[in-house]
């Protein structure tokens, strides 16, 4: 494929900006402490107090440092070796990166959109944006009528479609439940404390449960969108794993109360999640060639 200089640059901004909203909310102490706040329902919550996410809750402002370590640690890394191999035109550089791209899109909507008012809004006003025009760059960059040209026969089809069945079964379930008996509780949903509405649930129900769905519908019917659907969300659900995890930690570690149950079973459920979207990346990759010729010529060998 053809690397975009617009896309680089804009997603080594993303790396830049992102490393100074990830190491300030990580490493950024203040000396404050938690503090109990009546929210306008009535509830009473404890906040977290201190760094850049004082008027965070405790359970979100924790969670928040979690993910600034998955952003550091894995997720920088990450674009930048996948912008140094889309830089010589390579289609699975580009498919990676368009996944990672997603992920950055997915965190600092996030962020833009559902944390407290911070010093750094308007960094997640632009990580937010840059992350979304790249990442459409990227998609509308690759040729789809000329993508089955680098797929090789051996290229899985079911596997991949039953795990977007199932993610985008389960992401409607795990949300859609609690926001259906909170409705009919006639209360507000849990987690939701001082928030105005509940932004992850939306973003999740809203774009990806559709997008699971209609990927897998797709690659069943052989089309290459739904692939091109597919990689993004692959790669966003591969860095979920270690980011609930890491969050977990630093819930814990901050004084959330959970039950064994609740810490177990999502970082578990996610780590199989996780571990499954690696091997059918891991499929899909050794399927694309980066060129059309290559992809013939490797053929070409396996019938001599």
């Amino acid at each position: 494929m053809k690397p975009s200089k617009v896309v680089i640059w804009l997603s080594l901004l993303i790396a830049l900006l992102a490393a100074v909203a990830a190491g300030t909310g990580l490493f950024w102490q203040d000396g404050g402490s938690p503090f109990s706040f009546t929210t306008v329902r009535g509830d009473t919550v404890q906040m977290y107090g201190q760094g850049l996410y004082r008027y965070d809750t405790l359970f979100i402002g924790a969670g928040t440092k979690g993910v600034d370590a998955v952003i550091l640690f894995l997720a920088i890394p990450l674009i930048v070796v996948t912008i140094l191999f889309y830089r010589r035109g390579s289609l699975r550089a580009g498919l990676l990166l368009l996944g990672t791209l997603a992920y950055f899109l997915y965190v600092y909507a996030s962020m833009a959109l559902g944390a407290a008012y911070n010093n750094l809004f308007l960094v997640y006003v632009v990580l937010f944006s840059a992350s979304l025009f790249a990442f459409v760059l990227v998609f509308a960059s690759i040729d789809r009528q000329a993508l089955p040209a680098h797929f090789s026969p051996q290229l899985p089809r079911r596997g991949p479609a039953l795990f977007m069945f199932a993610g985008g079964l389960v992401t409607l379930v795990v949300w859609g439940e609690p926001l259906v008996a909170a409705l009919l509780q006639n209360r507000p949903p849990e987690r939701m404390d001082s928030y105005t509405t509940m932004v992850t649930y939306a973003l999740d129900l809203a774009i990806i449960t559709p997008a699971t769905i209609l990927s897998g519908v797709l690659i069943l019917r052989r089309n290459p969108l739904g692939y091109l659907i597919a990689f993004p969300l692959l790669v966003v659900v591969v860095l979920l794993g270690p980011q609930i995890a890491v969050s977990t930690t630093f819930q814990v570690s901050a004084g959330v109360s959970f039950p064994p149950a609740q810490i177990v079973g999502p970082i578990a459920g996610f780590a199989v999640l996780g571990l499954l979207a690696i091997w059918i990346l891991v499929a899909l990759l050794r399927n694309i060639a980066d060129s059309a010729q290559q992809k013939r010529s490797t053929a070409g060998r396996r019938k001599r």
